[in-house]
């Protein structure tokens, strides 16, 4: 019965196994009660080798293929690894459990040698079935090539979760029990040392309990592997999906509860710490949440930028509370080697979070407002001190000559080197000279935390604050941290405290901090157009040089946001907003002859190499970059393009039988039009645009195309119960019914991993179906997570998938998510539901997640310059000084795409307005880009950087002056890649729901626009 169990793979395989060891199974013992609670209901499972050997493939059969060959490598990897786990399992209980506890050699006491080990032998269990299983599988590996289901049957249980869970949230009492002994006890200090010595590969026993916790990670890249090398008519594909979404569930669960536990620890250890009552009582509090913890070293620095001292510290940040802490390390090295010695604290000072500012160099407003309180404290700390006043002082000189120049050109005589021609040449020269002290600026910030602490009164009782600063392991550390204080305090405002509840609230469940803030609300329209119904969203990415680095960290996503409305039959529009700032700013507004029903943002794309040289003369002309399609009622598609926010319209075209466009997406070489009788127009590429003359028509039913979703080489369309899936330029179709009733349409649908989520005209539930074999997976009613807050009949209105949440919107207003996996799995969802208690009045008639990624040169540690000290006054000239002469050059063109690896090219357009000439033959000092080599320069701990494009620039705030900015690049160069993401939901009004009351904010009827933030997320 076991092997048959192994063999079905199917989910209760597990429990299958089971009943096979409880019907006395020969290898098998069952337990005696030993009294102890943590053992009870166990069975010991001692696998006899002679009887049950350990995994081993067969050897290779002859004629397999490429990804067989590799599939069998990751299984014999599969066994490998399970092998060795097994074994450093059954070391830890033999070579340490067991003779901890014999009484002729008693070290320590049971009490104290249990809760080190607790829960190991569990875990030995699991995985000792686990290999069981493993062994019939893989002795018929060549007959069946299924491993999913395994996994499925083995890990999808409860008990797996319940043994981890209590092991990982043991796992730091376990390492404190180590240290604690090895202090008390030197036999079990030299014990450990022993056992270390004599093991062949020299590992501790902290290396050995933590690999409990490696192990569900190591599993999850053996099976992304495996993954990629099925293919997709394989038996094997859908069940290795749903082991990825099994397996990172269990992950991400265990995650979470070290996270806690660590967090718990350190909250614990700093408290007892702090020789203040009060703060270590407040740190002691359930209310407490550790946010981001870092060791960064703080640098204090003189009047001329040097170095005066710098030391280590420990910097906690807390959910209303900053804490820098000096760090003291203490503890025997011998007992180092063996296990972790946590960090005593000593608190240098505290501040509450809402006083604290983040300064960055030559941030004036701060200056305005606060450096009058630390003006004699800024000497010391501000450090480098001098950039921000010399870049005033070019500034001012680049007025004043610019102001000389057009007096020269008003003079009626001519006169020798008194020209505009010369005064053009002075002004240029000034123009680079800001640019590189804005390098220097931008380089002081990239790896320096600069924040305004509020210190004690001074005697006259005025507030004063003093700076500090601390020195950063990295510039992604600085933005990371820069961040997190941003959303901290968004945090604390009322919208979020709190702002999502649980509909399942057991009481226990605390709310993660990652938890999505609304950051800000403003209405779409102006009021004279309050009768505009919104249709729908999309963003725009666009990456805008003129961002400053610290902006990059707590502003919304570059780029704008297009946001479709429509009225009567013959007018619509198209509100677009900027959101190169904290709070999106509408910029401009575009008319339209009917309603518009929906947009399509639509990459240019990159052509093959061939393509690239045929068309290399042609580039600069011909492209038209990136586009954005917009679907009208009358039938009508227009083309605007993205290049810059004058919205050109490109092209416009109508569809065969003039039907409205309801929906619309595109591939690489097709745009789709879903219509609303039923048929879905194909349009195929041709010069960078759409050929109308190509139109195609795909009948899918006699009802509107509600909805199009793009699936690699095929769409997915829905016509009333049933979803067509339209294959690539043969346009042959596959039909299946998503819903049962006829009359009910699907109304939305949104993709992750191999999964769509779907959603209908009529109900409260959502269905997730296969992307490959189009099987019906799960069904979840979202009414009980949403009716609790406001009763009534609910209905789906739109859909999306962000960063593993499910965003439901509401015909009630009311936003629901739910959490799905990250990875290649299936979108299962398994977790618990939140509920936003910040709804809108009406129906939530969009939700749109705008995201872009940070400039990899802002990670950079590297700049132009040589050195930190050429970088602040090196002398310039020669190849140095024509490459700081193409960097001074504001970037006003789109990516070429034919570039290699289709980078950004660093072909620059033209923002300054005079062309260079040569200033050689000028009386007095020789006018370089380069300042003048100067020992109160930065010193040589500064760390290098790649240039910032203009950020001091700043362009007219008129919405008409549009800034023409660079589009995202498809590949960051850098190894790490930083994403910022928020959602965007639409509808009428605003309100805050409550356990008691509804209270609504505003105008009820006002199309509201809520933006909320998510965390800045790191991926490789």
């Amino acid at each position: 019965m076991l092997m048959k169990a192994a063999r079905n793979g199917t989910k209760d395989g597990l429990e299958k196994t089971k009943l096979a060891m409880m019907r006395k199974v020969s290898f098998l013992q069952k337990k005696e009660t030993t009294g102890n609670d943590d053992d009870a209901g166990y069975l010991d499972v001692m696998v006899s080798e002679v009887k049950h050997p350990p995994p081993q493939l067969s050897p290779m059969p002859k004629g397999l293929s490429t990804q067989q060959i590799i599939r069998r490598h990751i299984v014999g990897s599969i066994v490998q690894s399970e092998r060795s786990y097994v074994d450093s399992l059954k070391r830890i209980l033999v070579e340490y459990q067991k003779p901890l506890l014999e009484p002729e050699a008693r070290i320590l006491s049971d009490k104290k040698v249990r809760p080190i080990f607790y829960r190991l032998r569990e875990i030995l269990q699991c995985h000792s079935m686990f290999q069981i299983a493993l062994a019939s599988r893989v002795a018929e590996w060549d007959l069946s090539e299924k491993i999913g289901d395994l996994f499925v049957a083995s890990f999808s249980k409860s008990m797996v979760l319940d043994v981890y869970s209590d092991y990982v949230n043991n796992f730091t009492n376990a390492m404190a029990l180590i240290k604690k002994a090895c202090i008390s006890k030197p036999a079990f200090l030299e014990f450990l040392k022993k056992k270390q010595v004599s093991s062949p590969d020299r590992i501790t026993l902290y290396g050995l309990m933590v690999k409990p916790i490696q192990r569900f990670p190591q599993f999850i890249l053996l099976l992304q592997d495996m993954l990629k090398n099925t293919p997709r008519a394989h038996p094997d594909r859908l069940p290795l999906q749903l082991a990825l979404t099994e397996l990172e569930t269990l992950a991400e669960r265990l995650n979470e509860q070290k996270r806690v536990a660590d967090q718990v620890a350190e909250i614990q250890q700093l408290a007892r710490s702090i020789g203040d009552r009060q703060l270590s009582k407040l740190l002691n509090s359930d209310q407490r949440q550790l946010i981001l913890c870092e060791v960064l070293i703080e640098t204090v620095y003189g009047e001329k930028g040097q170095v005066l001292k710098s030391k280590e510290r420990k910097v906690f940040l807390l959910n209303d509370t900053l804490i820098c802490a000096n760090v003291n390390v203490k503890g025997p090295p011998d007992i180092s080697s063996l296990v972790p010695i946590g960090p005593k604290y000593t608190v240098k000072w505290s501040a509450p979070l809402l006083q604290t500012q983040v300064v960055e160099v030559g941030q004036e407003s701060f200056q305005k407002h606060t450096f009058s309180s630390i003006k004699k404290v800024c000497k010391v700390f501000l450090g480098p001190p001098r950039l921000y006043q010399e870049l005033e002082e070019l500034q001012h000189d680049l007025y004043v000559v610019e102001s000389i120049t057009l007096l020269v050109g008003t003079l009626q005589g001519t006169y020798q080197n008194l020209n505009t021609t010369v005064g053009q040449d002075w002004c240029l020269a000034l123009q680079r000279l800001i640019h590189i002290k804005d390098e220097q600026i931008q380089c002081a910030n990239k790896c320096r935390l600069r924040l305004a602490v509020p210190g004690k009164p001074d005697k006259s009782g005025r507030p004063v604050s003093f700076m500090v600063v601390f020195n950063t392991p990295s510039p992604l550390s600085k933005i990371s941290w820069v961040n997190r204080l941003h959303l901290a305090k968004i945090a604390k405002r009322e919208e979020n405290t709190p702002g999502w509840v649980f509909a399942e609230d057991d009481g226990k469940t605390r709310h993660p901090f990652w938890c999505p803030l609304l950051a800000c609300r403003l209405p779409i329209f102006s009021s004279k157009t309050q009768d505009q119904k919104l249709e729908t969203a999309l963003h725009n990415p666009v990456q805008c040089a003129l961002l400053a680095f610290s902006a990059a960290s707590t502003s919304l996503p570059q780029g704008y946001l297009w946001v479709a409305s429509g009225g009567d039959r013959n007018h619509g529009q198209v509100e677009i907003f900027s959101l190169n700032r904290s709070m999106p700013r509408m910029v401009k507004s575009i008319q339209m002859g009917a309603p518009v029903l929906c947009l399509d943002h639509v990459m240019e794309p990159c052509p093959t190499e061939e393509e690239g040289e045929a068309e290399a003369a042609v580039t600069s002309t011909a492209r038209t970059g990136n586009t954005i399609c917009v679907g009208l009622q009358d039938g009508n598609i227009h083309v605007y393009g993205t290049v810059d926010t004058s919205t050109q319209c490109l092209l416009t075209f109508s569809n065969p039988d003039s039907c409205p466009v309801l929906c619309l997406k595109h591939s690489a070489s097709f745009l789709f039009a879903g219509l609303g009788n039923g048929k879905v127009s194909v349009y195929a590429r041709k010069k960078g645009l759409w050929d109308p003359e190509s139109c195609r028509l795909v009948t899918v039913g006699s009802g509107p195309i509600r909805t199009l979703l793009t699936l690699e080489n095929a769409v997915w369309a829905s016509c009333a119960n049933h979803v067509t899936v339209i294959q690539g330029s043969s346009l042959h179709t596959q039909s299946f019914d998503a819903h049962p009733e006829p009359l009910v349409s699907v109304s939305h649908m949104v993709r992750a991993g191999g999964g769509v989520w779907m959603a209908f005209s009529e109900g409260s539930s959502i269905r997730l179906f296969h992307t490959e074999t189009l099987e019906h997976l799960q069904e979840i009613n979202i009414s009980t997570r949403s009716t609790f807050l406001s009763p009534g009949n609910v209905r789906v209105t739109s859909l999306l998938i962000c960063q593993g949440l499910l965003w439901v919107g509401t015909a009630q207003g009311i936003i629901v998510t739910l959490p799905v996996p990250k990875l290649e799995g299936i979108p299962k969802i398994t977790g618990k539901g939140m509920t936003s208690l910040n709804a809108h009045c009406g129906p939530v008639d969009f939700l749109v997640v705008t995201s872009s990624t940070l400039s990899p040169d802002m990670l950079k540690r590297d700049s132009v310059c040589e050195t930190a000290d050429q970088a602040n006054g090196g002398a310039g000239g020669g190849e140095g000084g024509e490459r700081r002469n193409e960097l001074s050059q504001e970037s006003l063109s789109q990516p070429d795409c034919s570039s290699p690896q289709g980078e950004p090219t660093k072909a620059k357009g033209m923002l300054l307005q005079y062309r260079l000439r040569s200033t050689t033959q000028l009386p007095g000092k020789l006018l370089t880009a380069e300042p003048d080599q100067s020992p109160c320069d930065a010193p040589p701990e500064t760390p290098e950087h790649s240039p910032e494009d203009g950020s001091i620039y700043e362009l007219s705030e008129d919405p008409e002056v549009w800034v023409r900015g660079q589009p995202p690049a498809r590949e960051g160069r850098g190894k790490d890649k930083v994403t910022s993401a928020a959602v965007f939901s639409g509808g009428r009004g605003f309100r805050r729901l409550g356990e008691e009351t509804i209270a609504a904010n505003g105008d009820p009827d006002e199309s509201t626009l809520m933006v909320w933030q998510l965390p800045l997320t790191v991926s490789p």
